[in-house]
């Protein structure tokens, strides 16, 4: 019933516009200079309609259009890298406000001093996993420290991974001899509960050595649930990789999936740039990117990947 609503949804658009085209044109064919404003009006929202649906067809991939989950990880470099991570949070959640998505901190590891260690969060709305594709991979940034006292110039890394958010939609048995359960409390704001039970999981995949935790549900069965999905989202894009990288070994490609896959810079000195090195897509203004003005560089990055194709 999912995929046929969302059918549904998509033939809909299509009927619309072409309708909005036909009403146009007649609007033309009256050859009334009254009302060429109004033809204006018209031919510059067709023009809208029609680059909207261009963009989509970027989409492309099996999963695109499922919501996803969201991992951010701080890489070496203490404070300073976990100051990274959260920025690219805050740019992540700031991205998801302006289309009106959904989106929902899963987990999160506060930062020894300032920021964040790692955090996980949902997202949901149209197309969310094929937009945030362009963001998996390592986000550098080099700035002028606000924890140096002597304001050096420091770089950080952070990681971001992505899954499609399909535990429901596929079939995926977790055996229960290959996974330790552990119970905590949850750390942080939420009430009493939060601090007095233990309603945070933690699950460890033994054949795989996945560890998923969920700690922001209000209850130990919530959470339960919430890390039984993830893990099933990851086992699946596992396996999934798995046979990518098969399939790549066999076409002779070099897949390269480890830590060492830069594939963006933010530079706020000496100059101020953003920069991702697949598409070659780069700004100037730094502060409207992490304030989460995303779409320029997934769309440059789905375009790279159709060229690339």
């Amino acid at each position: 019933m999912r995929d046929l609503t969302r059918l549904r949804g998509q033939v809909g658009v299509w009927e619309g516009l072409s309708k909005h085209l036909a009403d146009t044109l007649e609007l033309a064919e009256l050859e009334d200079d009254d009302l060429y404003a109004e033809l204006a009006r018209e031919v510059e929202t067709l023009q809208q309609e029609v680059d909207d649906l261009e963009f989509k067809t970027l989409f492309a991939g099996e999963y695109d259009q499922e919501d996803a989950i969201l991992a951010i990880h701080a890489g070496a470099g203490g404070t300073e890298a976990q100051d990274w991570a959260q920025m690219l949070q805050r740019m992540f959640i700031r991205w998801a406000e302006a289309h009106k998505f959904t989106v929902e901190i899963l987990d999160f590891s506060a930062g020894d001093e300032a920021g964040i260690k790692s955090c996980l969060m949902s997202f949901k709305g149209d197309y969310v996993y094929g937009r945030l594709k362009s963001e998996r991979g390592v986000h550098r940034l080099v700035r002028i420290s606000p924890y140096d006292g002597s304001s050096r110039r420091h770089t950080s890394f952070a990681k971001v991974e992505l899954w499609p958010d399909v535990a429901e939609d596929i079939e995926i048995e977790v055996d229960e001899k290959d996974l330790r359960i552990d119970r905590f409390r949850a750390s942080g704001a939420g009430g009493q509960h939060v601090q007095k039970n233990e309603t945070a999981v933690r699950l460890t995949h033994y054949p795989t050595g996945i560890v998923v935790s969920c700690q922001n549900q209000r209850s130990l069965t919530q959470n339960m649930d919430v890390a039984m999905k993830i893990l099933k989202a990851q086992l699946f894009e596992l396996e999934r990789r798995k046979q990518e990288a098969e399939m790549a070994a066999l076409k002779g490609e070099d897949v390269d999936a480890g830590w060492g896959s830069q594939i963006r810079s933010y530079v706020l000195h000496p100059y101020k740039m953003v920069k991702d090195h697949r598409s070659n897509h780069e700004v100037g203004n730094t502060q409207a990117v992490l304030d989460g003005r995303l779409d320029d560089f997934m769309e440059a990055y789905l375009r790279y990947r159709v060229g690339e194709a």
